[in-house]
């Protein structure tokens, strides 16, 4: 009898124990979700809110001169899955895309790799690599421009001196959307540059010492430990590289403001062209979730693929 009165006091004094860590997590719980509800309810006000706005305006032919709307259903996606100057303006953005994405990973990565080394001058040569980050992008684009000038341009500059043809890059519709892509990857290089070395950073040097004790070269290293512990950056690297060249616009904006012959007109430059200069607003929303489908089938893709490749 004395041995179960005992269990029993035994289990009533450990019982309120048992149930403080639980409490103490529930109250741990709800303080993380008071510290989350301010940034979800700015996201629900200025993002998710007018994301549902515009998916319904895209429905619309909402003309914002005399703000006159009227439903069409999906008039407006039909009109531009036909529409030519839509299509170019989506084919200039993959052109871009296509050459930026492998030539500006390559150059961030080996920046990456270069800066790593830790040497006297390696705080100022990081610096000098990120400054094109921070460079305001009217401001870039205005410089450039400069450069590309046809009459007195350091880009023909040097073209004279080797005794070549000079021409106005911005002027020719062959050439001009290599100049945008020239400037895109030096104002984004440095950034990925960043985000490529926080993965060097964190490969166990160990691996590294084994390595060269096992005989392996320094190329052998790169492709059997650099490249596969660097995975999951590269992949955040290419997916944004992706999402940021399709949807560009300000460096054309300032640039070319999509010309010449709309050469350089990037799907999201010709959205604003029909939003807020022909004052389309439906049909530019329709363009615009063109756009995001097209942006979020390509990085679900990738990450797909990044996924299946992991080491």
């Amino acid at each position: 009898m004395t041995s179960v009165t005992s269990a029993a006091e035994s289990a009533s004094k450990t019982a309120p124990s048992s149930k403080k860590p639980h409490r103490y997590l529930r109250g741990e719980e709800m303080t993380a979700w008071w510290f989350v509800l301010p940034s979800f309810a700015l996201l629900l006000i200025f993002v998710f809110y007018p994301m549902l706005q515009a998916f319904v305006i895209s429905f619309q032919n909402y003309n914002l001169v005399g703000s006159t709307r009227s439903f069409i259903g999906l008039d407006n996606y039909k009109t531009l899955v036909t529409d030519r100057d839509f299509l170019a303006s989506l084919r200039h953005s993959f052109h871009f895309a296509i050459i930026v994405i492998p030539i500006q990973t390559g150059i961030s990565l080996g920046l990456a790799l270069l800066i790593q080394k830790k040497f006297k001058l390696t705080g100022l040569f990081r610096t000098l690599y990120f400054i094109p980050v921070v460079i305001s992008t009217a401001v870039a684009a205005t410089v450039f421009k400069l450069i590309y000038n046809k009459e007195f341009g350091i880009l023909n500059n040097v073209l004279k001196t080797f005794h070549l043809p000079t021409t106005n890059f911005l002027s020719n519709p062959d050439t001009a959307m290599n100049g945008v892509i020239m400037l895109g990857i030096w104002k984004g290089v440095g950034f990925f540059m960043i985000i490529f070395l926080a993965g060097l950073n964190n490969i166990p040097q160990d691996l590294y010492e084994a390595a060269r004790v096992d005989g392996a070269t320094k190329m052998q290293q790169f492709f059997r430990i650099t490249l596969p512990l660097l995975n999951r950056t590269t992949a955040f690297v290419v997916i944004m590289t992706t999402i940021d060249a399709i949807k560009l616009s300000g460096l054309v904006f300032v640039l070319t403001s999509g010309g010449p012959n709309g050469a350089t007109e990037t799907a999201v430059y010709y959205i604003y062209k029909m939003a807020f200069q022909q004052m389309q607003m439906g049909y530019a929303t329709a363009a615009a979730f063109i756009l995001f489908a097209i942006v979020l089938a390509i990085s679900l893709v990738q990450m797909r693929l990044f996924r299946n490749a992991e080491y």
